[in-house]
């Protein structure tokens, strides 16, 4: 018997991509509330959810239209969400324009995605995104754990500080790159195809 539309369509995949929204509203409610260590378990159970639902999308072949929408708009709302708090708060070792760079980072290549995929083009994320990703993961786990250990008075850490600094600097570097490799990759597919062929043939030329 054939599945129904409604299950083919909340599928594992979307589902977990579902669950990591309201995870993360459930993280962004702990840090305004100040328990950061809460909020670290909730933001770790949903990371772990993003490359669940990648994993099981990919070897189930379930991936469909709304999880290529749902995927990346739960991975913005979480990472652009704790930025955002994170850097509101003393303490967190996360600058404010951080968050600012992270988010227009975000939503310049989601405008770039819709304007590209409305072509029926392929804009899917690339190694460097990825990467971006994890370092922006680090950054924030890092900082709800430092958060965490003055909330219970634990004395500060020079080690603990010194890696959280690096990886901010890591985080800011991946997503200028990365966002620069999406605006490169963008200007060439949205390059009319007669000045493709006209800077085509005066390279062979």
């Amino acid at each position: 018997m054939p599945a129904s539309a409604d299950g083919i369509v909340w599928n594992v995949p979307n589902r977990l991509s579902a669950a990591r929204i309201v995870l993360a509203i459930l993280c962004f409610v702990t840090i305004c509330l100040e328990w950061y260590l809460l909020s670290l378990v909730l933001f770790v159970i949903a990371s772990a959810t993003d490359w669940l639902d990648g994993y099981w999308a990919r070897k189930y072949n379930q991936i469909t239209q709304l999880g290529r929408i749902l995927d990346p708009f739960a991975d913005k709302v979480i990472i652009c969400g704790t930025f955002i708090l994170l850097g509101a708060v003393e303490g967190s070792l996360v600058p404010a324009w951080v968050a600012v760079l992270i988010t227009a980072r975000e939503l310049l290549v989601t405008a770039l995605r819709s304007l590209i995929e409305g072509r029926s083009m392929d804009f899917s994320a690339k190694w460097a995104g990825k990467w971006k990703m994890v370092a922006q993961c680090a950054v924030v786990i890092l900082s709800l754990w430092r958060l965490g250990r003055a909330a219970a008075w634990q004395p500060p850490s020079l080690v603990l500080d010194n890696i959280l600094i690096l990886m901010v600097l890591v985080a800011i570097i991946s997503t200028v790159y990365s966002g620069w490799g999406y605006v490169k990759l963008a200007i060439v597919m949205l390059r009319p195809a007669d000045n493709t062929t006209d800077s085509a043939n005066s390279t062979n030329a």
